[in-house]
């Protein structure tokens, strides 16, 4: 069947999706190869990024001192593990009710050296994961900022991403340009708490 990127994004909207964007395979080109959609699937030809935004006052707790549970249910286990997830499974059953096949992802931790032996020769190790904020940048959903933290067009860093594998071609959306969301003003490195963040001259 013709599954179009406006029909995938109504139903994404229809599902409760904060939004979704679309990248076509080529743009992962040069990934690393522990990183590349197509050691996932191979047949891939289109990456869906999907974006739940984390509410604003899921942290109020925290800043308050008093009340720390928030934050994980209600921003991230729960929306990593159950809220999202679910509309992730949803929009990747659209996708195979219209005759295409649909990989759902969890968004693991990519930045890691496989240790396991590949299962063929010349294949890699089994600890294959794509980075999903990577993933959400090629979709055109938004752009890295300096903290290696995904900054989304709308919602900023307060978001949960998950990402759908496809063999179906869809019209991929345009990419945020560099810049556009983070000006580089270093509030990020300057406030923090860890000084995990270098300045630019940071050596």
């Amino acid at each position: 069947m013709n599954l179009t990127s406006d029909m995938l994004k109504a139903k994404a909207r229809e599902l409760g999706a904060g939004d979704i964007g679309i990248a076509n395979i080529e743009r992962f080109e040069n990934a690393p190869r522990m990183m590349h959609p197509k050691n996932i699937f191979p047949d891939c030809r289109s990456v869906i990024s999907i974006v739940q935004p984390i509410p604003r006052g899921t942290y109020r707790g925290i800043t308050e001192g008093t009340h720390w549970a928030n934050y994980t249910i209600y921003s991230y286990n729960r929306l990593n593990t159950l809220y999202r997830p679910a509309i992730t499974y949803d929009l990747a059953r659209f996708v195979e009710d219209n005759a295409w096949e649909a990989v759902p992802l969890y968004p693991g931790v990519p930045e890691r050296r496989g240790t396991s032996q590949p299962v063929a020769p010349g294949r890699p190790p089994r600890e294959i994961n794509i980075n999903v904020r990577i993933a959400a940048v090629a979709c055109g959903l938004g752009e890295m900022g300096w903290s290696k933290v995904f900054i989304h067009r709308k919602y900023g860093p307060r978001v949960r991403i998950g990402t759908i594998l496809t063999d179906a071609v869809l019209e991929p959306d345009p990419l945020v340009e560099p810049g556009t969301l983070c000006n580089r003003c270093m509030k990020c490195a300057r406030q923090c708490p860890g000084g995990a963040i270098p300045m630019p001259d940071d050596r």
